[in-house]
């Protein structure tokens, strides 16, 4: 048997809130590892998604966006992205192409030019831009940072996205494998499954409520060709539970109908979820939470 020289490494995704980094960490990945809304500010912890190709296998590190913090959890988010950037082999910038420019995206590019951590330059949703708009706009961030490479791409459509995975392969150290070829996340299954819940409730619930919630899973266990999640869906009010609740529980029901249904298609078995809503008044200054997403508290 011919030993195949292996190729591994970690490229950390970096952006503001809504770039798409997510997105494109889900389609390099070719599953679901990390929740996608249109809301800002979904991604609260790392989410590590596990892409194989050509004998290379690369750690996607999915990041949460990079704003102006105004909580603890917010310091806390963007301390975990710095951190993780710091240590990686690659770092792709995304940005939102159809945005363009803004204060988040050059705050970013800052920092990444005062700790000299050379980057590539990832214009994402080209879709949904002109050509003329997306040359200028790289000319613009170009100037304005370092990068070694710019990659204009589609993460919903997958345009481009082939010409970025080779780059990074060309790119990633010799070195074997660090997870078995079929696991495609290192996010634990009850982690995963109170993602999909909460993705569910910024998909459901208006303005401010999803920023002021959080889902815990409580019970996850395996019974043959089943499993049975128990949840907890903590807000800080009374009148959000009863928001999250729904009219005579409609709300709850709909966002545990949605939640079972894609977790059935993930785990690809049957799923009995159940859900319970609590108030916990300031739930953000709770240490538990931040270590169950791998965040510093103190941060």
């Amino acid at each position: 048997m011919t030993d195949i020289e292996t190729k591994c490494g970690f490229v950390t995704l970096l952006g503001a809130s809504n770039a798409g980094k997510s997105t494109l960490v889900n389609y390099m990945v070719g599953t679901k590892v990390s929740i996608v809304t249109p809301k800002v500010q979904t991604t609260r912890s790392l989410v590590r998604g596990i892409f194989v190709k050509d004998n290379c296998e690369i750690v996607l590190v999915d990041t949460p966006g990079i704003f102006k913090p105004k909580r603890r959890l917010d310091r806390a988010m963007i301390a975990a992205a710095w951190q993780e950037a710091e240590y990686t082999d690659m770092r792709l910038l995304l940005v939102d192409a159809k945005r363009g420019e803004n204060d988040d995206t050059y705050s970013i590019i800052d920092s990444l030019n005062k700790n000299k951590q050379r980057s590539v330059l990832v214009l994402n949703k080209s879709d949904l831009v002109k050509q003329d708009k997306l040359l200028k706009l790289s000319e613009k961030l170009n100037k304005a940072g370092f990068f070694c490479e710019t990659f204009i791409l589609s993460a919903m459509t997958g345009e481009g996205v082939g010409q970025l995975e080779d780059y990074l392969i060309s790119n990633m150290p010799v070195g074997p494998f660090m997870f078995p070829e079929d696991q495609v996340s290192d996010l634990p299954n009850r982690l995963l499954a109170a993602e999909i819940t909460r993705e569910k409730l910024y998909m459901n619930l208006n303005q401010e409520l999803p920023y002021i919630s959080t889902v815990q899973t409580d019970s996850f266990k395996e019974n043959g060709n089943a499993i049975r999640i128990d949840q907890t869906i903590y807000v800080e009010k009374p009148n959000q539970k009863q928001i999250v609740l729904g009219r005579h529980g409609s709300m709850i029901k709909k966002i545990g109908m949605q939640s079972r249904e894609e977790l059935e298609k993930l785990f690809d078995c049957r799923v009995h979820l159940f859900l319970f809503v609590k108030v916990r008044d300031r739930w953000t200054e709770n240490p538990e939470h931040y270590r169950d997403w791998g965040l510093d508290f103190n941060a």
